[in-house]
Order: C-alpha cells, then structure tokens, then sequence
C-alpha cells in the first residue's frame, strides 16, 4: 500500500506551534503562480512525456511547491501535486488568490493564527489540529487564510490542501477526500475510448482487470492479475464510503466471486474496461444493470 504524496521539509519552529521540533507532513510553499495558458496540464513529472494528471484554466492559481529545473515547477493544483512548464505560469512570491482549503496538520497540536506573515506577528487565532480554513493568499511559506470571518497567516509547512468541505456550525471540517486518488482517476481517464481485449494489458487495449492492474502499476501499487485476484488486495470498504480511486467489483453470470473490477472516480460513477461497448468508459453505480450487479468495494491506497 501507498501512503498519498507529502513532501516533508523539517524547521525549527518554536512560535509558529504550540510545541517545537515538529516534522511537517505537508509540503511548504514557495508563492503561488497564476496560468496563462488557456488549458495548462498538470504531469505527474518534469516532462511532457509524464501523466496528465488535470488541467489547469487560463487564470487559476497554483500554489508553487518548488522550482523542479528546466522552467519546471512543482506545483499544488486543487489538492492534486504534480508538475507545470514555467513557459506558461506568473509565478510570485506574493499574491492574493483563492487557493481553496487547507487542513492544519500538526501533529496533534494548536497552529497559531497571525495577523501578518511572521512567527512574531501577533496571533489572530488558534487553530486545532485537523481545522479546515479557506487559503486565499500565499506569501512564500505563509497562507493567507479566513477562519471564522478572521483573516490572518498560518505557516504552510502545516497545512494539507483539500479539495471539498462540509459545514458543522461555525466550524468546517474536511471530507475525506484522497488527493492520491484523485491523481489514479487522472491517469485512468486518459484511456477512455481504448478498446477492450479479453487478457489485454495494456495501453493499447484492456480487459477490465488487466485496466486496473495497469492503471495502479502507474503509481508502483501492484494488483492481481484477475478481478476475483483483486479481492484480496486492500481493504474492504462499504459502498456509502467509497472514495476516487477504490475498486468496484460486480458478479454477474459466474460462479466465482466477481466478474468485473473498475475504478470508482467519484459521483456515483466508474471507470472501466467494458465487456458491453468493448471500451474504457464511464458507467454509473447507483442506476441501472450495474447498480443490480454491484457486489465489493475495495479501498487501495
């Protein structure tokens, strides 16, 4: 099993949080950079030969993770990390720029709040460890956030992005939301429209498992080769708590335990290598011949 991506950097802290010598486990901004392209692709390396792992719109904000070399930067897109070309990105140090919600990450302890970029700042608030805020501005290693309609600073090396927030009276908590899993659904959806051969591996054509196994082996996860193989790898998960990148499993006309293995991408959708059109597609869980079908969920990463 992986664990998703968290660069680690370690500081001495001493005001920043309650208690000193913690070893961040997000990764420390460097500023923000804004897209000037009109569709900029987030890879999951420094090379246009990488992953596609999203796109970014002309206007959104990134957050800058570091300078990768060769006008490459590692970047912070909606949660997802990956790499964007310099070419098409104003990158500076400072900006305001609706980021979207970070999760304080400090290793069970309080992160100060501050009035300005600084550990000698005055303190605005303090926030609990696992308090979602909304990131509206980077100023270097500092996020400029609003917390209960207050606004102030808070050091990024102990904030986690996420993508989506629930509301719970004046606090708001995040979703359980799988920025790895996100990025497997990114990958897996490049291959929509390749054909469907029965013991196909891949990445001219698929059968549904050899589509998983191949999709998984992208991010060094090694599945079984079948769909009733794939039973056993990882841990089961109830269909309510099914998360981007899960497997889905169905029994359908056979004896064996299952017949067919997806990947769940959000929604109540899947993706997968049809036996019905003979393609990589999309397909709906919760209506039609698959809801009847559904049998397993399986939580990977």
């Amino acid at each position: 099993m992986i664990q998703p991506v968290k660069f680690l950097r370690v500081m001495a802290v001493t005001v920043a949080v309650s208690c000193a010598c913690l070893v961040s486990a997000a990764a420390a901004s460097m500023g923000v950079g804004t897209v000037q392209a009109d569709a900029l692709r987030l890879r999951s390396a420094a090379s246009t030969d990488s992953a596609i792992l999203a796109t970014a719109s002309k206007g959104d904000a990134v957050i800058v993770l570091e300078d990768a070399g060769n006008n490459w930067y590692k970047v912070d897109y909606e949660s997802v990390q990956g790499y964007m070309s310099g070419e098409y990105l104003t990158i500076s140090q400072k900006a305001d720029a609706a980021i979207g919600y970070g999760k304080v990450s400090a290793g069970g302890s309080t992160l100060n709040m501050r009035s300005a970029p600084s550990t000698s700042a005055s303190k605005v608030a303090s926030l609990a460890d696992g308090t979602v805020v909304k990131i509206i501005g980077v100023d270097g290693s500092w996020y400029k956030v609003d917390y209960n309609g207050k606004t102030g600073y808070v050091s990024s090396e102990y904030m986690i992005t996420t993508k989506e927030t629930t509301s719970r009276g004046n606090e708001t908590t995040a979703t359980s939301s799988s920025s790895m899993g996100e990025q497997v659904v990114a990958y897996a959806k490049q291959f929509l429209g390749t054909p469907y051969v029965y013991g196909g591996n891949g990445p001219n054509s698929f059968d549904c498992s050899g589509f998983t196994k191949y999709v998984y082996a992208h991010f060094g996860v090694t599945l079984n080769r079948t769909a009733t193989d794939q039973l056993a790898n990882g841990t089961a998960v109830s269909k309510s708590q099914l998360q981007p990148g899960d497997l889905v499993f169905f029994k359908a006309n056979t004896t064996k335990p299952v017949s067919h293995v997806g990947i769940y991408i959000g929604g109540g959708q899947f993706i997968h290598a049809s036996t019905n059109t003979y393609t990589v597609k999309i397909d709906n869980l919760n209506s039609g011949y698959y809801s009847r079908v559904y049998v397993y969920g399986r939580h990977i990463l």
